[in-house]
Order: structure tokens, then sequence, then C-alpha cells
């Protein structure tokens, strides 16, 4: 069993302590403001003092404190342990962050899904020199964790490049329901939207891929109208305007498919 340091006990943390705790690891964790504490996980009053001895350091922190933390904890811990981040940092944070001075292995983490839906079950991607060690841990656990090649930051590329679609689709979605209650069809859009999500997942991508840039023009004008119908209806157009725009700047790169 290992001892396992988890800095941040919020949501995602919290769910990563008491799994490890379950599993029969050694746990230790580190919050200032998170009002309670998973059974059977012991609380330190620094996130140092938590790193003492670890054999591996989870940081579920929010990305704006992974510096002040990774600053922190790497110097505490021993030869050989593993300090896996988890946080939302963007890649050249990662990699910034894989070059500090340290006697652990650095492992970028990213979490592919909603802790909240999934808990412990989200899928992960890992990569850096500390990957190996991440996934030695969880998978026993039964975590769904890939290894990506290649320095840290190189997981949560794949994760940004995820979120362009994921949140994406998401805003939309909301968009477009908003619109449909204002409109008084709201039903139908829902079952328009999920006509769209069900199917031949690849031929819809190569779908879009031809038929955007060749219709961009009438599209970009289409989507216009689209988001001024919005605005007649009450409702915030954003991701219809940027629709619009994006389009646009298509028609003008592709000026020979028009």
């Amino acid at each position: 069993m290992a001892a396992c340091t988890v800095i941040g006990l919020g949501e995602a943390g919290a769910t990563y302590a008491a799994a490890l705790t379950a599993a029969g690891h050694k746990v230790t964790g580190f919050d200032p403001v998170a009002p309670t504490t998973p059974a059977g996980v012991a609380r330190a009053v620094t996130a140092a003092e938590a790193c003492e001895g670890a054999d591996i350091v989870l940081v579920m922190t929010g990305a704006a404190a992974a510096r002040n933390v990774a600053q922190e904890c790497l110097p505490a811990l021993p030869a050989g342990s593993c300090y896996a981040d988890f946080t939302s940092s963007s890649p050249a944070v990662m990699r910034e962050l894989g070059q500090l001075p340290s006697n652990a292995d650095f492992a970028d983490v990213a979490i592919l899904g909603p802790v909240a839906a999934l808990g412990e079950k989200t899928p992960l991607m890992v990569s850096g020199p500390g990957a190996h060690a991440v996934a030695d841990l969880l998978r026993p656990l039964g975590m769904d964790v890939e290894i990506a090649e290649g320095e840290p930051g190189a997981a949560m590329a794949h994760k940004l490049l995820r979120s362009v679609l994921m949140k994406g689709l998401a805003a939309v979605v909301v968009e477009a329901v908003n619109a449909g209650k204002a409109a008084g069809l709201e039903e139908w859009i829902r079952s328009q939207i999920a006509n769209q999500l069900a199917g031949d997942g690849q031929a819809v991508i190569d779908r879009f891929l031809a038929g955007t840039a060749k219709h961009a023009l009438r599209r970009s004008k289409e989507m216009q109208d689209t988001a001024n119908y919005l605005s007649e209806l009450g409702v915030p157009a954003d991701m219809t305007s940027a629709s619009a725009a994006a389009h646009a700047r298509l028609a003008e790169a592709e000026p020979a498919l028009r």
C-alpha cells in the first residue's frame, strides 16, 4: 500500500481521497478551506507537511494555485516519489512545473469528464515522467487511466482540445434550448438536438468539415439572421453570433468555394 497525499479536498479531491482510503492506502490530505475531511484521511496543517514521506501526491486544487502548491510541496518530497498535478493548468504551465527542481517524478493528469457525475471512475489521461506511477496507483481501483506519450503538458493538451468540443457543444445546446423555450418550441428543439447527437459520429464530422467551408458565406448570413431572431426573443445569442463570425471568416478564407 502507498502513502498518498491529496492536496485539495473539494469535490474531486475528496472523491479520490475516499477511493484511495477504501482501497487500503494511507492517505493524508490538506486543504485550507474545505470544511470536511473524508473518513480515514489524516488532515495536515500545511501542504508541505502533508507531503512528508509521501510516495505520491495528487494535487486537486484550482489551476490558479498550481504554481504555489508545487513550489511548496516539491522540495518536501523524497526521492523516487511522484507529484501528480490534476489541476486544469495550461500545457505551458505543466511543462514549467515539470522543470522545477525536485526529487519527485512529475505527472500531468487531465480529468476527462465530470467528477460530480462519474466519481473516481471519470477517465483520466496522464503524461510526464510520473505517468506510470499514477497509472499503477489508480488502475487497480478500477479507474480508466490512459498514458499520453510526451512531456508534462501532453495530457492537458488533449483535454483542452476536447474542451473545444465539449464546452462549446454544451454552450450551444444551452443556447438552443433557451431559444426553444422562448419560442414555445422546447420539445421540438430538444428532439432536433438528440437526433444530431445520435448515429455515425465519424460521418457527421466529415459532413461538417466538408460542408462548413463550402457553404460558409450563406451560413454566415443565416446565423446572423438567427442571432437577430434570438435577440427578438430576448435570448442571449453569444454562440450564434460567434458562429456567424466564424462562418464569415471561413468564407473570406475560401473564396473558391463560394
